[in-house]
């Protein structure tokens, strides 16, 4: 049963998904390694050619890194989208390669078993892949207890009114963060639940420009409308 607010929202969301009939529309994944070659493959395109683009790539390669290094170029230039940044995707795809097997010997899924600050600082390594992403990666993948968080799931609890939104990114990740993870217990699966139904939310209706509050399912809990609300 949700007792703090912010498993009351999550309950309420995932009740709304649920009546709606729709699923999550993320795919998720959960090999370190896919995680990284799918923020690598493609650029700015569609979510649909985003995955065809991945999908091709582990059709060739899977998540083993010497395969990659070793990949004609011209079978690369096939599967990177778009076309116009091939040559950029594909040095990235090559740099991901290297570092796998400099850091992590050619597994990636060696990170599970990392300190959580040491398996941050090598995921880091790799193109694309900040702290938020790293993060999420070692929640994915069952190493750590965490709620990652993208840049709608950040945007949902800022005006639900957890944690602070400050100048400096980093800053403004931590303070939200730190403030959620109070209010919800520290288990894997609940916590990547609690990402996608975040993220999907601030795709859908908590939106960064024009959010559709009135159709919001958690408006009553939420800080920002209530804000709204008063100025009209």
């Amino acid at each position: 049963m949700a007792t703090t607010r912010l498993e009351k929202v999550l309950a309420g969301l995932e009740t709304a998904r649920k009546r709606s009939g729709l699923a999550l529309s993320e795919r998720v994944l959960r090999h370190p390694m896919e995680m990284i070659l799918f923020e690598n493959v493609a650029y700015l395109v569609s979510h649909e050619q985003h995955w065809a683009a991945f999908e091709a790539l582990r059709k060739e390669t899977g998540s083993d890194p010497a395969k990659l290094l070793t990949v004609a170029d011209s079978i690369l230039l096939r599967i990177v989208r778009p076309p116009g940044h091939a040559r950029m995707l594909i040095g990235k795809l090559r740099e991901v390669a290297l570092i796998a097997m400099q850091e992590f010997e050619g597994d990636v899924k060696a990170v599970r078993g990392m300190p959580p600050l040491l398996a941050k600082r090598r995921l880091m390594k790799f193109p694309g892949i900040g702290e938020p992403g790293a993060e999420k990666i070692l929640l994915f993948s069952g190493a750590l207890p965490i709620l990652a968080l993208d840049s709608n799931g950040l945007r949902v609890l800022l005006r639900l009114g957890y944690g602070k939104e400050l100048k400096n990114y980093k800053a403004s990740y931590k303070s939200v963060q730190e403030a959620a993870m109070a209010e919800v217990e520290a288990n894997i699966e609940p916590l990547v639940n609690a990402h996608l139904l975040l993220k999907e939310h601030g795709k859908t209706l908590c939106r960064r420009t024009n959010p559709l509050c009135e159709a919001c399912p958690v408006s009553k809990l939420c800080r920002y409308y209530a804000e709204q609300a008063r100025q009209k």
